[in-house]
């Protein structure tokens, strides 16, 4: 039996680098279609424009997306506003911006049970659950879905990560990733006390095949209940 839908999870989607909202919503919609029962899912754009390039040493391309669509990023790592998630090093510009943005999600559609972020936007809710565990954002979450995140390089972010993250997490990465290797997804998801995990054997992209339908249903069941409990 379907719960009412304002009993849903409520759930804001950070699309992934080179994304936006429309895209990244067109690219879930097999996997929301697989939890629709106990979730609604509300997508914002990253606030920073990114230039299309070709140079895959100096910006990272989903090799899924179409040049003339607008695409955009939550923050730079490199002073001439490019990124790539195995970049070490480097700044975080336009990251305070991004924090804003959600803030201002979060008080214009929120309140949200979740996040769920792809890839750039993986990282970075992986930061964002790391500030809310030193109490440092005026909003609040209670789990995290991690789609090809990684640990953010940048210098800023360093301090990050220091403490194991007490926050109910599923993380899911494709063991063939050519963009984010298995290891940095790993290493973030290591950075959570109790992470659930679902893998498969693609690269970069978000998964929502028969194989994985058992494992999400289970983790928004669990959530759902656990907001039931405590509603």
């Amino acid at each position: 039996m379907s719960p009412p839908d304002n009993n849903k999870l409520k759930i804001l989607c950070i699309h992934g680098y080179r994304q936006n909202a429309e895209v990244f919503k067109q690219k879930t919609g097999s996997f929301r279609k697989m939890v629709h029962k106990w979730a609604e899912f509300t997508y914002i754009t990253a606030p920073h424009k990114v230039l299309f390039v070709n140079n895959l040493e100096t910006d990272e391309i989903d090799v899924q997306q179409s040049p003339d669509t607008e695409q955009y990023g939550w923050f730079f790592n490199r002073d001439d506003h490019t990124f790539r998630g195995i970049r070490k090093g480097g700044p975080a510009i336009g990251f305070e911006e991004s924090i804003s943005i959600v803030e201002e999600a979060f008080k214009l559609h929120g309140p949200f049970d979740g996040i769920l972020g792809f890839s750039q936007g993986g990282c970075f809710t992986g930061l964002l659950c790391d500030l809310q565990q030193r109490n440092l954002l005026n909003f609040n979450f209670n789990f995290a879905i991690i789609a090809s995140g990684f640990k953010s390089g940048s210098l800023p972010h360093l301090k990050y990560y220091e403490d194991l993250i007490n926050l109910p997490s599923l993380h899911i990465y494709g063991e063939n990733d050519d963009i984010i290797p298995t290891e940095m997804s790993v290493a973030l998801r290591d950075c959570f006390e109790s992470p659930m995990i679902i893998t498969h054997p693609g690269g970069h992209y978000f998964p929502a095949t028969a194989a994985q339908k058992q494992g999400y249903q289970e983790f928004f069941k669990s959530r759902y209940q656990w907001k039931q409990d405590f509603s």
